[in-house]
Parts: structure tokens; C-alpha cells; sequence
């Protein structure tokens, strides 16, 4: 339920540097549970809608590695496997939404801009696809050699609204502002996809080859 490619080829880009300075770092995309728990670092990436992203996690039996992986090395989610982190999502069909996997407190809410107009007098349009800003809102490794106020692409109609805002280390403005990256000890999250997000994107995903949390 990712860009499992794209994330796959930028990993594998920045991966190849590492090796040529004499750190081997084996790039593997698996759904295999044993893989993911034999991993040193986890990526989850997630495209498309919140319930089928958590349904293909229990039925594929990736949940209980991925809840392992949160609680003993580093794990990076991208775009809604940013969102799965949290409790629970908006979207969804049934009452109450999408349970998630509970590992960061808070919520995934949908954009309502209905009838408001940016700067420009256009329209704000969901979902928010393209460019923007990311402001730095803490510190964190994963921001090492990325300027604050960065460029960074976007694809998505709901965003995460920790419970805690010591858990939000980005935000962005889109009609108000929003977390756009998340980050509790081992984990670090981004709504944004850095894999489509060039020489930043690719800084990220080097700074997390690199982080010992």
C-alpha cells in the first residue's frame, strides 16, 4: 500500500553512498515479518486510504513486527504510514473511523477548507498536492543539513494532530498550520513523501541511515 519503489530507489541511493565510505547497507523491500524484525532500521512508507493501508498490515502479518520495530530501532513512516502511527483516523466508513496502531497520541483529521481562498484568490483545493514549506518546529537529527522552511512534495487530504505537541518536529501551512513530521524517541514521521522531495528528501532518508537514537 506504498510507493514502495520510489522509497525503495532513494533509500538505495543514499544507501550506495554509505557503502562506498565503507558502511554496507543492504536495501531489502519485504513483506515478510522475519525480515523486518532481522532489519537494523525500518521504513514504512503507505499510499492510498487509511483502512485498507491497516488492513493490509494485519493480514499481511507485518502489524506485530512494525509495532516491535516502533519499540526497538529506528522506524521512519512516510505519508500515511506517518498516519497509521497514530490512534486513530477520520477516514473510513465505519462509526468512530480507522483505529491505528497507537504509537504516538493523537489523530488523523481531513482537511476542511471548503469556500476559503489562499493569497492568490484561488481556491484551497484536497487533496493539498505539491510543494511546501516545512518549518522545523524542534530540533532532531533528521533535520541534519536541511534548511528550516524547506521544500518538500505533498500528496494528501488528512493530516495528524498529535496529543502532545512535543511530538510534532514539523509543520506546515495549508489553510492553518499542521504537524508535518512527527518524531518520538526512535520514531520519526513525515506527511510529505521524501522519496519525491529531491536533494532534501534525500538528505532525510540519509540522515536516518545514519541515526543511532
Amino acid at each position: 500500500m506504498g510507493n514502495l519503489r520510489s522509497v525503495a530507489q532513494a533509500v538505495a541511493h543514499v544507501a550506495r553512498e554509505a557503502s562506498s565510505a565503507g558502511n554496507e547497507i543492504a536495501v531489502v523491500v519485504t513483506s515478510d515479518p522475519a525480515m523486518v524484525a532481522a532489519a537494523e532500521r525500518v521504513v514504512l512508507p503507505g499510499q492510498g486510504a487509511m483502512p485498507d493501508c491497516m488492513r493490509e498490515l494485519r493480514d499481511s502479518g507485518l502489524e506485530a513486527a512494525v509495532r516491535e520495530a516502533a519499540a526497538t530501532k529506528p522506524l521512519l513512516g512516510v505519508c500515511i504510514g506517518m498516519q497509521m502511527l497514530l490512534d486513530r483516523s477520520e477516514e473510513g466508513h465505519a462509526a468512530g473511523g480507522t483505529p491505528g496502531l497507537g504509537l504516538i497520541g493523537g489523530e488523523v483529521v481531513r482537511f476542511r477548507l471548503d469556500g476559503r481562498l489562499q493569497d492568490d484568490g484561488s481556491r484551497f483545493k484536497v487533496p493539498q498536492m505539491g510543494w511546501n514549506q516545512v518549518v522545523q518546529a524542534r530540533r532532531h537529527p533528521l533535520w541534519r543539513d536541511i534548511p528550516d522552511r524547506a521544500w518538500f512534495y505533498f500528496v494528501h487530504s488528512y493530516y495528524a494532530r498529535p496529543s502532545d505537541e512535543r511530538h510534532s518536529a514539523g509543520e506546515t501551512d495549508y489553510g492553518g498550520r499542521f504537524t508535518s513530521a512527527l518524531a518520538r524517541d526512535n520514531i520519526f514521521a513525515t506527511q510529505f513523501h521524501p522519496e519525491k522531495s529531491a536533494a532534501h528528501g534525500l538528505a532525510l532518508y540519509r540522515n536516518f541511515l545514519h541515526w543511532n537514537p
